[in-house]
């Protein structure tokens, strides 16, 4: 088992600094091939993203952004404005690097392994960690969350963006999409089997459940889920168009999300795990 962490996050480490961080031009990495960058798109995705800072404490000394990659888009740099360093943890070097040529000496950079965080109980002020935890095996992803927990300081929070495994609104447009390719000649998308890949495209991603979650941090991490994003890039590409009223239906998805929190945030793609360190009883 352990044999197997270690690989993994090794896989993880040399996609994201020989393929992930690479500059791709105008400013993007090869990364956001995974994301939905078409012009219909991009007020929704704005608007999700600068959801994260409603959740953090608008000013404190240290931000800790753990899995923070080059600090990939332009709202990410919003979290941190409030504070005198933003703390970037990742396992790759090249994020790092990147990471320094936007935040300068106002970033702090540090190789770290968020599921074992190097750093004291209670020194930061806030935490964010974008799309970083599904990167580990499953098995170490409630101490990532517990880490997390543990480096805030008391009635400080965390904000964890990550994906759900299968969501109800993303399974029940999944027929669609399937029929969709068929009738292109596409054909059918198989979801790859990590634990048996051996040349891959992309890296690592083992996703939860909202009921993994409640079991694993039951009476461990005091938590909320909210809506960061319900659409995947996948649905939005087949789905939101501009020809049949794509801009119009962003906006009544992020209306919805805004008024039924809870239910997005557990069926929709991405949710936000907000971390609330309370006082100890003891």
């Amino acid at each position: 088992m352990i044999e197997r962490m270690t690989n993994t996050k090794q896989q993880v480490r040399k996609f994201y600094d020989q393929i992930g961080w690479m500059q791709a031009g105008d400013g993007l990495y090869q990364n956001a091939r995974y994301e939905d960058l078409r012009s219909i798109s991009r007020d929704y995705i704005h608007k999700c993203h600068l959801r994260v800072s409603r959740h953090l404490a608008p000013t404190g000394k240290f931000l800790l952004d753990g899995g923070s990659g080059p600090v990939q888009w332009p709202e990410y740099l919003t979290y941190s404005e409030g504070y005198r360093y933003r703390l970037c943890a990742d396992i790759s070097i090249t994020a790092l690097k990147e990471a320094r040529k936007k935040l300068g000496e106002r970033g702090l950079y540090i190789v770290a392994d968020i599921a074992h965080l190097p750093m004291k109980s209670d020194v930061f002020d806030g935490a964010v960690s974008l799309h970083a935890i599904h990167h580990l095996p499953l098995s170490e992803h409630r101490r990532a969350y517990q880490e997390f927990q543990r480096v805030l300081k008391v009635e400080r929070t965390a904000v964890i963006v990550n994906g759900w495994h299968e969501p109800l609104l993303m399974r029940m447009a999944e027929p669609f999409i399937q029929v969709g390719r068929l009738l292109s000649g596409r054909g059918l998308k198989r979801k790859k089997d990590w634990s048996t890949e051996d040349d891959q495209a992309g890296t690592f991603v083992e996703k939860m459940t909202p009921r993994w979650l409640k079991k694993e941090l039951k009476n461990t991490v005091n938590y909320t889920v909210h809506p960061w994003r319900s659409l995947s890039p996948r649905f939005m590409r087949w789905f939101v168009r501009p020809q049949v009223g794509g801009a119009a239906f962003l906006k009544v998805i992020f209306w919805l999300e805004e008024h039924f929190p809870w239910f997005f945030g557990k069926h929709g793609q991405y949710p936000m795990i907000v971390i609330r360190k309370v006082a100890s009883r003891d």
